[in-house]
């Protein structure tokens, strides 16, 4: 007979939602999470209800159950060092050290890294202590700039001239703000162009590439209103872009090789997920920031088309021999439902409907996010559908579809993976390489 692998998932949003489905194929899945997700319940063999922070309590789980591999989902439990404790316990683990997840949850680390290893996509960047140097520093660069927070932001922190903020008046009050509050802020150079999303598998020093996505950050269609964790996401049956020539994306994959090579020879090797958000601008694809694991929605565009087993690339990544990963030649398109006034004001306790069969029916797959047993909304992302087809158009039709089957007291952003929208990204890629 032979043992089929237990495998430990932390976390519980539709990102996790995409991990469990391709990992419960293959092993026999356990699961601890801040609540109980109804698409992963029915999954996994056991599942625990615990703060993904609290790594203790977690490794407890983990060897309670004889885990033999865990995966991490979200950031945070990274940032405190869930992959160090893990495995110092004997439980090899796919996602990056404390050390290594600084890529994400410290922004100056990852722009001074970019800087000592020279790595392609980088942008001119300060960091800053120092009000009157702060302010002074942005007086002289004259040209609008970006305000980040050091540390994770989940996606919501970071200001930017001329769309969040209205001049660089403004910019130094918020950038003073952070400097009161977190003791220091990064100061970049505004980059304009598209933004496009750039997922790795990573054993530290192999490379693999998964297809390429464009997130839609924006809450409202058109490309308006605050910025969420991601409103929806699409990626294309050839695995690119339709606004990305070869060339960018060969400059974009070298970043990420750059990046991964710097970690190992900085002491601090990089194992796991590595996810690149780039801008395309007018001379080269420059990194707006790195994520430490799967992009929230842009898992739910990969993991449904990876006919590699995730279970075999997680053991290649732990044992250092990651070997290569095959993805279908499809297109899909994600589209998130979230909560009526989400992300400001989300109502929260409110049920929704879901028909799953009739979802289903269209030819759509769903994804659970923040949403407990009982389809009550938590007041983030809800639920995402998605559609898988041979093109753009038709897996947007069957997201589409598929999203007619949820009712509620809820929003989504219509637009997403539509032929109009991405028309436009084409248009802006034109206009601003003069082509």
């Amino acid at each position: 007979m032979v043992n089929i692998m237990r495998v430990l998932l932390v976390g519980a949003g539709g990102r996790e939602n995409a991990i469990a489905e391709v990992l419960a194929r293959d092993a026999e899945l356990y699961v601890v999470a801040g609540h109980k997700n109804p698409g992963i319940v029915r999954l996994a063999k056991d599942y625990a209800l615990a703060k993904e922070t609290d790594v203790p309590r977690v490794l407890d789980f983990a060897l309670k159950w004889g885990i033999d591999m865990a995966f991490i989902g979200p950031e945070a439990p990274l940032e405190k060092g869930i992959v160090n404790v893990l495995e110092e316990n004997g439980v090899p683990t796919v996602g990056p050290t404390r050390e290594a997840a600084m890529l994400e949850t410290n922004k100056a680390f990852a722009r001074q890294l970019m800087e000592e290893h020279k790595i392609p996509g980088r942008k001119l960047f300060r960091v800053f202590d120092d009000v009157s140097e702060m302010k002074s520093w942005i007086d002289d660069f004259g040209r609008p700039v970006v305000v980040k927070p050091l540390g994770l932001t989940g996606g919501k922190g970071v200001k930017v001239v001329g769309y969040q903020l209205k001049d660089n008046e403004e910019a130094k009050t918020y950038a003073e703000e952070l400097i009161k509050r977190d003791g220091k802020v990064l100061i970049e150079e505004r980059t304009d162009g598209v933004e496009f999303t750039f997922q790795v598998f990573t054993d530290g020093k192999r490379v693999v590439p998964m297809p390429l996505a464009q997130d839609y950050p924006h809450a409202y269609d058109g490309d308006v209103g605050p910025i969420t964790g991601g409103m929806g996401s699409y990626s294309c049956e050839d695995h690119l872009l339709p606004f990305i020539p070869k060339e960018d994306y060969e400059k974009a994959l070298e970043t990420l090789k750059a990046t991964v090579e710097a970690m190992r020879k900085n002491g601090t090797p990089y194992k796991g997920i590595l996810y690149g958000q780039f801008m395309l601008a007018k001379d080269e694809p420059k990194i707006i920031e790195f994520n430490a694991r799967f992009g929230d929605p842009e898992a739910m565009n990969v993991l449904p088309i990876l006919k590699s087993s995730l279970v075999e690339i997680g053991e290649e990544i732990v044992d250092g021999n990651l070997k290569g990963a095959e993805f279908e030649r499809k297109a899909t398109v994600v589209k998130y439902i979230a909560p009526k006034g989400y992300p400001t004001n989300p109502v929260r306790g409110v049920k929704l409907h879901v028909d799953e069969a009739k979802i289903r029916e269209e030819g759509a797959k769903v994804y659970y996010a923040s949403l407990d047993e009982n389809f009550t909304m938590l007041g983030s992302r809800a639920l995402a559908v998605v559609g898988i087809a041979d093109s753009l158009e038709e897996a947007e039709r069957i997201a589409s579809a598929g999203i007619k089957h949820v009712s509620g007291e809820i929003f989504y952003r219509k637009d997403v993976g539509t032929r109009e929208s991405i028309a436009r990204r084409i248009e802006l890629v034109r206009a601003m390489r003069g082509e």
